[in-house]
């Protein structure tokens, strides 16, 4: 650590990172170091045990351990005494974070950010947890007692801690093994017990599947959908509806800028975690757009409108690409960006604007929302909800106007922080989202800032020479990682973009991320895919990620994209991967569904051959985004689009355009029906639901 003329106190070796969140420690009195030879190299030179800490610049409690713990010029003093302080920022090196999460999980019971661990100078976790608090409570040490007692073991009984984290770090790598010879059962059958797990545990009163906390985990509605669709079950549908409103009504979207939240901390979905996501927004986007399908209203079209217009206002960088989060905080306590007063909306409506106001969003003297975690929390605060929908003609006007004044308002606030990295997993995400609202809602500027998006990914963090997908770009560099969910989440976006426009130079890309995440990651002999290359350093072990939390798994999306991928080009050995993907995690699918709902989607999408539309004609015509519009008209989650040009299956190559316009072929299994120029054959085509 270093005293810098005319700088804060302290700076670190975290200055001279990208990571807004490591830059977030970089005048921390804990001498951080990022991850990376340098720290591991001091750890053993001085040997010293590693303390390691992990999160993100969104993560409430991240800040509020920083605020307590890593400012104090004590604790600081007293990390870099006895041990080598590094810190991770968990979305640049998830690989990382998987590791050493898996070992808090295993000891503890439980996980989260900030997540903390103690390691030995070869890297192996002996102790670990989550937030440790400044003080002594509830039983618990204070963070500075918890430093003094690691301090104390490690020179007093090394011997036993060293063997105890060897032996850990055999047990993780025995957690992270698959059986690619496993005899579980993967079909109809899983599928349809899945999606009766699922609706078990949906909630009626308040829609969302499970209880408090609830998180929107889009995977699982999305399935439910799906299965609903296949065995003709109405409740299915009528759960993932109610879910969507539900959600929509609450506090979880930000209904005056947009956007939703990344969980509720309630089961009503009322009091949100203020914190928003790019990936929990790009994955909503897709669930209103299939339930938009599927119940056919306007209300669910309008909040994929706002979501992503939301998006394209606060999170998206001048060049095209996505940002990544923005915080939960603002001036140091959470939710005061969002929140209102009544003697805020007194002193800004009229009175009539104010009554309409507050019975509509359930606005009251006491307010609905406490900020527990801050020492003086702000009183009377609450969070916006839909508590009274579907006013008058009349009451819609005044809130339209009182909505006006509030957003204006808003506006000049102190706003929450921005995590402005642009991440690949996360944009190849996004850009799906906006590819595919603008293909179903038949906006322009969605898939304009899809086709923008595919640029910056391009030129950014693509390297033809090499044929490289990295991982994150920040203030005009490139990091040099390379990860499973970058290339598979780019690759279903660059689907969908594809799908949407036809445009032969998007399944070009397509196909050469799609070798590329082939060659890097895929395990030709366990099957499956490794979450890192072979050559990532310092990793205790390669992991086959096989959980779909709030982001799915890169295995999952994988595979769904993958055999996407193989119907399009006629790839036999992209399918083979998917199966074999599959396949490897099937255990899971038949004992565990809740953690894997997204490779639900794959299995489901391999029960049988996909529906096949393609056009013949030039994608530029009108004619051709009058058929290509109809096929994304339809829910239809298991077909493909193509057109004819570009490195597309051979038969379709084959299919000649009509004279002088644009024709379709709809095709299932091995059999096509005569082409056509009616968009309502196309949808009706798609619209046929076999009997299982």
């Amino acid at each position: 650590m270093s005293n810098v003329p005319g700088s804060p106190a302290h700076t670190n070796l975290l200055a001279r990172e990208k990571s807004p969140y490591l830059l977030q420690h970089a005048h921390n009195p804990v001498d951080w170091h990022p991850w990376g030879d340098p720290a591991f190299a001091k750890a053993r030179a001085e040997d010293k045990p590693v303390f390691l800490s992990v999160g993100y610049s969104t993560c409430h409690w991240c800040h509020v351990m920083e605020r307590e713990s890593f400012e104090n010029e004590e604790v600081g003093k007293f990390i870099n005494e006895h041990f080598v302080a590094i810190k991770v920022d968990r979305e640049e090196r998830p690989d990382v974070d998987k590791i050493y999460m898996a070992f808090v999980q295993a000891t503890t019971g439980g996980g989260g950010w900030p997540m903390n661990v103690f390691l030995t100078p070869s890297l192996k976790p002996f102790y670990g947890g989550t937030y440790f608090p400044p003080e002594p409570n509830h039983g618990r040490p204070s963070f500075l007692q918890l430093l003094k007692r690691i301090a104390e073991l490690w020179t007093s009984q090394r011997k036993e801690i060293e063997g105890s984290a060897d032996d850990v770090a055999q047990k993780l790598k025995a957690m992270g093994e698959h059986d690619a010879g496993n005899a579980y059962p993967a079909g109809l059958r899983e599928l349809h017990g899945a999606g009766q797990t699922f609706l078990h545990e949906y909630d009626p009163a308040h829609g969302g599947f499970g209880g408090a906390p609830k998180f929107p985990r889009p995977s699982q509605p999305l399935f439910v959908l799906r299965h609903a669709r296949r065995f003709h079950e109405a409740d299915g549908t009528k759960a993932v509806v109610h879910t969507c409103d539900a959600m929509a009504a609450g506090g979880i979207h930000d209904l005056l800028g947009g956007g939703f939240a990344r969980y509720s901390v309630d089961e009503k979905w009322l009091v949100p975690h203020f914190e928003k996501m790019l990936y929990d927004n790009a994955q909503l986007v897709q669930l209103y757009l299939d339930v938009h399908l599927v119940d056919g209203g306007a209300r669910h079209a309008a909040v994929v409108r706002d979501t992503l217009g939301y998006v394209l206002r606060d999170l998206t960088d001048p060049e095209g690409g996505f940002y990544s989060a923005e915080d939960a905080d603002s001036e140091g306590q959470e939710g005061k960006f969002y929140c209102w007063t009544l003697a805020e909306l007194k002193s800004l409506l009229s009175p009539a604007e104010l009554k309409a106001a507050t019975h509509h969003w359930g606005i009251t003297e006491k307010g609905n929302f406490i900020d527990h975690s801050h020492p003086h929390p702000l009183p009377g605060l609450n969070v916006l909800s839909v508590v009274h929908p579907d006013p008058s003609d009349a009451g819609r006007a005044l809130l339209a106007s009182a909505r006006a004044k509030m957003e204006t308002a808003r506006a000049g606030r102190v706003r929450p922080h921005r995590d402005d990295k642009v991440l690949a997993s996360w944009n190849g995400m996004m850009l799906g989202a906006f590819a595919r609202a603008g293909a179903v809602l038949g906006e322009p500027a969605f898939l304009k800032a899809a086709e923008r998006n595919a640029e910056f990914l391009r030129t950014r963090l693509w390297e033809d020479s090499t044929r490289s997908l990295y991982h994150r770009w920040r203030g005009g560099e490139r990091d040099s990682v390379q990860l499973l969910e970058g290339h598979a989440n780019v690759l279903a976006g660059m689907l969908d973009l594809y799908e949407a426009t036809l445009e032969p130079r998007h399944l070009e890309f397509a196909v050469a991320v799609a070798e590329s995440m082939m060659e890097r990651f895929h395990d030709a002999v366990g099957g499956g895919f490794w979450q890192t290359t072979s050559d990532t350093p310092h990793l205790l072990m390669r992991v086959k990620d096989d959980y779909d939390g709030a982001e799915p798994s890169g295995n999952s999306v994988a595979a769904l994209a993958l055999l996407r991928m193989a119907a399009i080009c006629d790839r036999p050995q992209w399918r083979a991967a998917a199966e074999k993907t599959v396949r490897l995690f099937a255990q899971k699918l038949h004992q565990m569904p809740q953690a894997v709902p997204h490779l639900f989607l794959a299995l489901d999408f391999l029960q049988q051959e996909p529906k096949r539309v393609v056009l013949a004609g030039d994608p530029a015509r009108a004619d051709t985004a009058a058929l290509l519009k109809a096929v994304h008209g339809v829910y239809e989650p298991n077909r493909v689009v193509s057109g004819t040009r570009g490195p597309v299956e051979e038969f379709a190559r084959t299919l000649p355009a009509g004279d002088g316009f644009t024709q379709a072929y709809c095709c299932s299994g091995h059999a096509c029906e005569a082409p056509t120029r009616d968009a309502n054959k196309v949808r009706e085509f798609l619209g046929r639901v076999p009997r299982e």
